[in-house]
């Protein structure tokens, strides 16, 4: 009997720290779509923005349909932190002079609702997901003594300034130092800000998609792929969502809650592609101060907690950002990670997960929620810049509100249809330059020869620099071919050997060892190019 794919679970071969206490296992089971059917509002993705918008919606009456191509939270919202954050990644300094100050306050409001609105509803529902409130502290990256720790210290003093003038409450605190922190490294001194939260996010989402099923007016299908999302119509305009089996859902509002829309260009073009790591390390329960920390690294180090059991909690570290598809060393980064909490945490134990994920930076710092470019009745909601829950929470509200027709006090600072300041036109066209030399790919072969390639690994196999062939030798030696074309812009992918999985450096689409589409905007599954790889693939998706 064939066995199911990995990559039906989660979008990488490595499993996140979530699974420890929420294993795929005990995830509900929905059957694919069979049939053309119909509905007020179709949501595409069963993340935490999917879920979100679905349940704004089925609270206020409006019957819902969800799709998902794989199984439930097999995407980036399975393989985050967990941290809600209403710290922006790019600083209060930087959002005011792009976004001004009315900009900055509609980002504080919007995430300290979304922050709040998870208490809220975990509270309601009755979801046991680890939700509490907790400080966050911003440290520099450099010890105290050492060149850049005062210029960390004075931008810590103005962002402090900014966010309490933004209604939040923060200060800069000379001689902080995180409780528990017992190693030589001495980081001392912080930005402090309340009001922050974190949760188990899977537990949280599994939860309120338990509340949704059990109403009448919610349907999901799993496993199946949306491989078009069109408006129809001239007056009364519908929208016409194609699946990959030929069925068709009809509705008067579409929903991309893909993390990345399922589409060419357009706001896909004003993203920057990130993969970031995270470790899960066991810690003294207790021993160390339940916060959210921060370094001013770029990319930045980032800290959180979790249950383990009885004896220890997880303290989960990530960071390593690097561009998808244009780096590697996968494992000399998850040492730097360990590395920084030993030194910091000398308590601290063994190292029982180490997984990546998937972020998405916009040029101008701000997500896009609301209709998109070119539609009136097709939404979306991307470019989480490292607060992807936040902005998950926050797209329920407002893509909610304005299919409903509520105005809402946001939707001018995330609208997809804003016009980037001028100001980051040099960077949009150092940008689009940086991903057109991508194609190079072209040119390259990873391998002379498929006996180069080791068992359990793959690589690029292009002799001619004609047509790139995807090559992945499972782990008892059989060779499966696919292009290496990538569906969506034909970039030439790259094997990710952390992930097992084939990532394209242009915009960012995923794939697994197996060919199956994990990460947009690519709609559809590698082309095999054998009939082994075809019965891979074809296996994978459907045992």
């Amino acid at each position: 009997m064939a066995s199911k794919s990995h990559f039906l679970d989660t979008s990488g071969q490595n499993d996140p720290v979530w699974i420890h206490t929420e294993p795929y296992s005990q995830r509900p089971q929905y059957k694919p779509l069979t049939e053309d059917i119909t509905t007020d509002v179709c949501v595409i993705g069963s993340g935490i923005a999917g879920v979100s918008v679905a349940y704004e919606l089925v609270s206020k009456g409006v019957k819902v349909v969800m799709l998902e191509a794989r199984e439930i939270l097999s995407g980036e919202s399975g393989r985050t932190s967990g941290h809600l954050s209403s710290g922006i990644d790019s600083g209060f300094q930087e959002l005011v002079s792009k976004r001004g100050k009315d900009g900055a306050q509609m980002a504080v409001d919007s995430h300290t609702y979304a922050i709040n609105r998870v208490g809220e509803i975990s509270k309601k529902l009755g979801i046991e997901c680890e939700y509490r409130q907790l400080p966050g502290y911003d440290i520099s990256q450099y010890e105290r003594g050492q060149d850049g720790h005062q210029e960390d210290v004075e931008d810590f003093k103005e962002e402090a300034k900014i966010m309490r003038e933004l209604g939040m409450d923060a200060r800069y605190q000379e001689g902080f130092a995180v409780r528990g922190w017992d190693g030589k490294v001495d980081q001392r001194d912080a930005q402090v800000y309340a009001g922050q939260a974190t949760f188990h996010p899977t537990k949280y989402i599994l939860g309120v998609l338990k509340w949704l099923t059990e109403r009448p007016i919610f349907q999901c299908y799993t496993r199946t792929r949306v491989m078009s999302v069109q408006e129809k119509g001239i007056l009364n305009k519908e929208v016409k969502i194609g699946t990959e089996d030929g069925h068709t859902v009809t509705c008067a509002n579409a929903v991309e809650a893909t993390n990345i829309p399922l589409q060419k260009l357009s706001v896909v073009a004003e993203l920057t592609y990130y993969r970031t790591y995270c470790i899960a390390i066991r810690v003294p329960k207790g021993s160390i101060e339940d916060c959210l920390l921060y370094d001013s690294q770029d990319p930045y180090n980032y800290v959180r907690f979790t249950a383990c059991d009885d004896k220890d909690d997880y303290l989960i570290i990530g960071g390593k950002d690097h561009q998808v598809g244009q780096e590697d060393e996968a494992e000399e980064r998850y040492k730097y990670l360990e590395s920084w909490v030993r030194d910091r945490f000398t308590q601290a134990g063994s190292v029982d997960y180490k997984w990546s994920g998937q972020t998405l930076e916009p040029v101008d710092y701000t997500a896009f929620i609301g209709k998109n470019q070119g539609n009136s009745h097709i939404y979306i909601n991307t470019g989480d810049f490292g607060n992807g829950l936040t902005h998950g929470v926050i797209a329920g509200r407002l893509i909610a509100d304005e299919i409903m027709g509520v105005p809402n006090p946001w939707s001018k600072l995330y609208n997809p249809k804003r016009i980037p300041p001028l100001s980051k036109m040099p960077d949009m066209l150092a940008h689009d330059v940086q991903i057109n030399m991508q194609y190079k790919r072209f040119l390259q072969s990873d391998v002379k020869d498929i006996e180069d390639i080791l068992p359990g690994s793959g690589g690029v196999l292009n002799p001619t620099a004609k047509k790139p062939m995807a090559v992945y030798k499972d782990e008892g030696g059989e060779v499966h071919k696919f292009s290496a074309l990538c569906p969506h812009m034909k970039g030439v992918v790259c094997w990710n050997n952390d992930e097992k999985s084939w990532d394209c450096p242009v915009h960012g689409s995923r794939f697994g060892k197996d060919g199956i589409a994990i990460m947009g905007p690519a709609k559809g599954n590698m082309a095999p190019a054998d009939e082994a790889s075809e019965q891979l693939l074809k296996e994978g998706a459907t045992a």
